[in-house]
């Protein structure tokens, strides 16, 4: 169970589908499209119509190699497209995607209910803040800082060593505060990790169901996809849905992507496959 806001998702029943809305002038994979407010909301109506459960809207790029945001800017960035999207379709969960507690506490305020953060609670105050607004929370993974992540990342065992990282981080939220059932983990593939490292972790996602929260995965278009495929950005949708269909099969529950019509028909056809039954 994942309590977010006033709804709670079984995610043992489907597989949930968060979409992504970049809302900054140097994301990865959408080159700045939805930086306008207007066009952000729109964006955001159409992923929701495509079948999305959770909108995630974010304000700083983590791509590789990016450049940290101050804090009035990302709140700039967010707070406008939160609100308008609040305004037209309140059912819809928001997440805001942020590291930084200050910008957490504006974007809950204005009716975001999920914190994707990717430090996983390193801002000593975001706890506090999720705890204050009884929101959920994403604990990702990421070895080191986006600007230097993928500066020859290493690890001796990159499973063992992410478990163990999401486990003690799921016992400081909760000691924290934070209700177990709004705890979601995210072992931050492609984050601080070069492309053996995310295969294993994708080979063996299943290794992270013992910590008894609901398991989300983010491989969308990601540079290790590229690399398999020697595709740009925008041709890596089969790519995507091959991994999320492989992680889906084998447990996770909760997939963050850019093609949400299409993910949405892929993960039906999986669920229908694994779930029914069980």
């Amino acid at each position: 169970m994942w309590r977010v806001g006033e709804r709670a998702f079984d995610c043992s029943e489907r597989t949930l589908v968060m979409a992504i809305l970049n809302v900054t002038p140097d994301s990865f994979s959408e080159d700045g499209r939805y930086f306008d407010p207007e066009e952000a909301v729109r964006h955001a109506a159409r992923m929701v119509s495509e079948g999305a459960d959770v909108i995630d809207v974010g304000g700083e790029s983590t791509r590789p190699g990016s450049d940290p945001v101050p804090v009035d800017e990302e709140i700039r960035r967010v707070l406008p497209v939160i609100e308008r999207i609040v305004e037209q379709d309140s059912n819809v969960p928001i997440s805001i995607d942020t590291r930084k507690a200050e910008v957490a506490d504006r974007a809950l305020l204005a009716g975001a209910t999920v914190v994707n953060d990717v430090s996983a609670g390193g801002d000593p105050g975001m706890f506090d803040v999720v705890r204050k607004h009884d929101a959920a929370i994403v604990l990702m993974h990421m070895k080191g800082e986006p600007k230097t992540m993928q500066q020859s990342p290493e690890y001796e065992d990159v499973v063992g060593e992410v478990h163990e990282f999401l486990r003690e981080r799921v016992e400081a939220s909760e000691f924290a505060g934070i209700e177990a059932e709004r705890i979601a983990i995210d072992p931050g593939i492609g984050f601080g990790k070069n492309l053996e490292h995310n295969l294993e972790l994708m080979r063996r996602i299943d290794a992270f169901l013992d910590l008894g929260r609901p398991v989300l995965v983010g491989p969308s278009r990601k540079r290790f996809i590229g690399a398999i495929l020697d595709a740009p950005e925008d041709e890596r949708v089969e790519g995507t849905i091959g991994a999320v269909a492989w992680m889906v099969s084998r447990g996770a529950h909760v997939v963050r992507v850019h093609d949400v019509r299409e993910v949405v028909r892929a993960v039906r056809v999986i669920d229908a496959i694994v779930r029914t039954g069980r």
